[in-house]
């Protein structure tokens, strides 16, 4: 399975609410992830441009997506951002796979 990470921060009647009742936010992040076939490595809640921090593994980038878009309808979070994340050992593939391409673009104005 491949490696996302996700960050998000709350909106404004998220934190609202998480003041009324305060819970660990873990297992519900945890089910959701799960009942799209991916498993949660990591959840923080971090200071900063983000609130949250999940780390997750997904079958695809499509599950990825569609779990941040599930939680984004609820209006818990104002901003959600998945990006794709490879072990340093498996980027050596992609970066020769690079050089292998390297000097088949040819850019603007060239």
């Amino acid at each position: 399975m491949a490696v996302f990470i996700t960050y998000a921060s709350y909106s404004p009647e998220a934190v609202k609410a998480m003041v009324a009742k305060p819970q660990d936010r873990t297992e519900p992040v945890k089910a959701l992830i799960e009942k799209a076939g991916g498993k949660l490595i990591s959840f923080y809640l971090t200071t900063g441009s983000n609130d949250a921090v999940v780390i997750s593994e997904a079958p695809d980038g499509t599950d990825a997506v569609a779990i941040g878009m599930a939680v984004a309808s609820t209006g818990a979070v104002s901003k959600i951002e998945t990006v794709r994340a490879w072990p340093a050992s498996d980027f050596v593939a992609i970066a020769e796979k690079a050089a292998a391409l390297a000097g088949a673009y040819t850019p603007p104005g060239g």
